[in-house]
């Protein structure tokens, strides 16, 4: 696959900043060698949280490792379906040389606009990709795209919260139905929960208007509740937290960010490792490498994160042996 050399940055940037108002926020950078070709990328992240925005920081750090020469414009959805394809459809339209979406659904529109106009796509931080149709098989991703899978180790999440809460029964997860690694991950978590002597509790939402109803109902349902990386509750993980934490209902999260942020404890992935390896990929991409030669990548490194505060807001005692192999991250507020 052959890409265009981008001769003016200065050109560039007027054409994006023109092509590109209205939508989101936008971030333009420069970034990598500064010889050798020029180009322009565009990413597109569904939401904004720390999970996300830490794949975006990963990713440029992926492409600066490899010496890729670039300007690239990054724009957020916003968490608006409506948004979301249409900043896809304004990268087509631009002919970016890459394209990267982080989150399925923003993954989804990229490849959908930019499969046609011959633009590579790289994914980053889905879950299920071939749920979501952006895979044929484990690893091999479907023409075109490539990428890296976020897929969550539920099962250390569940070893972890076992030995925290050895005395629980009911686990809840609240989810968005429409969201593709959403309804992914629950089937895994159904799967797998009666192994570890767990009932799963589940209450589906359509959008973040939901979420109060949906969690005071499931706090009087369950023992604990663990989170996901759902684009939609993440996003107001501040309305879970309190009403869970009033009433007495820790929280676990799927990653350091969200116990960063007033979950208990995860046993969860590194987001910037996992935005590095999609820029890594990114690069070979833009180096010549054909993509279709290119197999996805799932990652499953996972590393245990506890928030010592918000288990003791909610009575809960972590247990030395967790202490001993965890990394603590408290509020940023807190945090010296």
């Amino acid at each position: 696959m052959k890409f265009k050399k981008i001769m003016s940055i200065m050109a560039v940037s007027a054409m994006c900043t023109a092509l590109f108002a209205g939508c989101g926020n936008e971030e333009t950078a420069d970034g990598g060698s500064s010889e050798g070709a020029q180009y322009s990328i565009g990413v597109l992240q569904y939401a904004d949280h720390p999970s996300l925005d830490n794949c975006l920081e990963g990713f440029k750090q992926g492409l600066d490792a490899e010496g890729i020469s670039y300007e690239l414009t990054a724009q957020s959805a916003k968490n608006d379906d409506a948004t979301n394809t249409q900043i896809a459809q304004q990268f087509a339209s631009k002919q970016m040389d890459l394209v990267c979406g982080i989150a399925t659904p923003s993954a989804q529109a990229c490849y959908n606009a930019c499969f046609e106009a011959g633009i590579p796509v790289i994914f980053n931080a889905v879950s299920d990709p071939v749920a979501a149709k952006l895979a044929e098989s484990e690893t091999q991703a479907m023409e075109g795209i490539t990428g890296v899978s976020d897929k969550l180790p539920v099962e250390a999440q569940l070893e972890l919260i076992r030995e925290m809460l050895p005395e629980a029964k009911k686990i809840g997860i609240l989810y968005t139905t429409s969201e593709a690694n959403s309804v992914s991950t629950i089937e895994d978590y159904k799967s797998k929960v009666a192994d570890y002597g767990f009932e799963l509790v589940e209450r589906g939402i359509t959008n973040a208007a939901d979420i109060p109803q949906a969690v005071d109902i499931l706090v009087n349902e369950v023992d604990c509740i663990t989170n996901m990386t759902d684009n939609t509750v993440v996003n107001n993980l501040p309305v879970l937290i309190e009403k869970a934490t009033a009433a007495g209902i820790p929280v676990f999260g799927s990653e350091e960010e969200q116990v960063g942020n007033g979950c208990i404890a995860s046993a969860g992935i590194d987001y910037i490792e996992l935005g590095k390896k999609a820029g890594v990929m990114a690069a070979r991409v833009l180096n010549g490498e054909d993509i279709t030669s290119i197999p996805y990548e799932t990652m499953t490194e996972s590393k245990i994160t506890i928030n010592p505060d918000a288990a003791a807001a909610v009575n809960v005692e972590i247990p030395q042996s967790i202490t001993d192999r965890a990394e603590v991250k408290t509020a940023p507020s807190e945090e010296s």
